[in-house]
């Protein structure tokens, strides 16, 4: 019953998590959202490295590690208004753009050295913010790096799985699924590939590059079911991922203001005809008329709820919930299956593995938490941008930048999986 409460806590921080971060970037402005997630990574970090530094059996280490975890509930809100007070735009400026402009020309003078040093504005603030905002900054193609070496390991383990259930009963079976798993997955990525070349920003090198990399995909994948050493399932998720890349390169998961306009051209010459049957309608009004006597709370929290994800760029938000997916089974299902057990899943990661590799992993993942605001951080600040418009900043224009490190995060995954398939290590080979 223990782990059913845990995946709800779980659960209700990583919401808190992915909805604060960028409220105190779209409220407070950049220096605001920097100060709450670099206080919110060095809360987690001291909280991961109590547990680690700690005996497991000791009195001190639940103690101290259970005040941190039910202390965390009052410290986030806590530490989210102390960054909007001390580093939030002022009210009196216009916007962030004026404040910036205005702060180029005049040095701000502080009377006293102590006032220098950690006054507002001072030495200390200016290093701590600057610093983590460089640390992000350079931060990001290691992000990127990172997330292709675990989605190489996912795959990997997809495919030592995938063998291991046709290696046993029932194997026509599991060939035939496995065979309709892959050819949807390849016939998904297929479509992106499609709407990949019909956009507009594509240029003859952007072609060359994407004929390229899909071509040494479809080489690397025929080269792994030909020689035995990988899988259909392996293939079809190796195609996948550079799909994605490359999706991720030319477009921001957004319309273009071209697309936008035909869509609603096209909207406004179609006749008005209800979007489902009568009688789902029906249960529609029925279910709106429910909604209506609902307390006034429940719909000022729906609308704070849908507010804070529209300071979200979307890619930001698939990237996040694609890193995470990749990071966890990275250091959960990873070390299972090259254990061949499942002690792993519901157990915590611990460095008695033999495996280098399995104590790599097991050592990141006590530190997720912070490992999570760092990168979802960096992700959030690809796309901060200033204007001299009424909005000031938001999150959601920014030129997100790092194609060029995508290219090589997709160049270096297929080297480390042609790698593989040439030295034909024990969990890529047939039996």
């Amino acid at each position: 019953m223990w782990w059913f409460f845990r995946i709800i806590s779980s659960s209700i921080f990583l919401l808190t998590i992915i909805l604060s971060i960028p409220i105190s970037f779209d409220v407070g402005g950049r220096d605001s959202g920097l100060a709450y997630s670099l206080s919110l990574f060095v809360f987690y970090l001291l909280y991961s490295t109590a547990k680690l530094a700690t005996p497991e059996n000791s009195r001190v280490r639940w103690t101290f590690t259970k005040l941190l975890q039910s202390s965390q509930w009052v410290v986030i809100p806590t530490l989210l208004i102390w960054s909007l007070h001390n580093f939030a735009v002022d009210a009196n400026n216009t916007d962030w753009v004026s404040r910036t402009i205005s702060g180029l020309g005049s040095q701000k003078t502080h009377s006293t050295w102590t006032d220098w040093i950690f006054g507002n504005g001072g030495l200390v603030e200016s290093v701590t913010l600057g610093g983590w905002d460089k640390t992000l900054r350079y931060s990001s193609p290691v992000f990127q790096l990172a997330e292709g070496f675990c989605t190489l390991l996912v795959i990997q383990a997809a495919g030592f799985i995938s063998r291991a259930l046709v290696n046993r009963g029932r194997s026509d079976t599991w060939v035939l699924v496995l065979l309709i798993i892959s050819a949807s997955i390849i016939a998904s990525s297929v479509y992106f590939l499609w709407r990949i070349a019909l956009f507009p920003s594509i240029n003859n090198v952007d072609a060359i590059l994407i004929g390229v990399t899909v071509t040494s995909a479809i080489f690397l994948g025929a080269i792994g079911i030909g020689t035995g050493r990988g899988n259909p399932v392996e293939s079809s998720l190796l195609f996948a991922y550079v799909v994605l890349c490359v999706y991720q390169i030319f477009t921001d998961y957004v319309q273009s203001p071209e697309a936008q306009a035909a869509a609603a051209e096209q909207a406004a010459n179609q006749p008005e005809f209800p979007p489902l049957p009568p009688i789902i309608m029906a249960s529609y009004t029925t279910l709106l008329h429910v909604f209506s006597f609902l307390p006034s709370a429940v719909y000022s929290s729906l609308s704070f709820l849908y507010a804070a994800f529209q300071t979200i760029a979307p890619s930001v938000m698939i990237s996040l919930v694609y890193r995470l997916i990749v990071f966890y089974c990275a250091t959960r299902i990873i070390p299972t299956v090259r254990e061949s057990g499942v002690g792993s899943l519901i157990n915590e990661p611990s460095f008695d593995d033999s495996d280098d590799a399995n104590r790599l992993l097991g050592f990141l993942s006590w530190f997720s938490p912070s490992i999570l605001i760092a990168v979802y951080t960096s992700l959030l600040l690809q796309h901060f941008s200033a204007s001299d418009g009424d909005e000031g900043w938001t999150l959601r224009h920014g030129d997100a930048g790092g194609n060029t490190w995508r290219w090589v995060n997709v160049a270096a995954t297929m080297i480390l999986y042609a790698n593989e398939l040439w030295i034909g290590n024990d969990h890529l080979k047939t039996d």
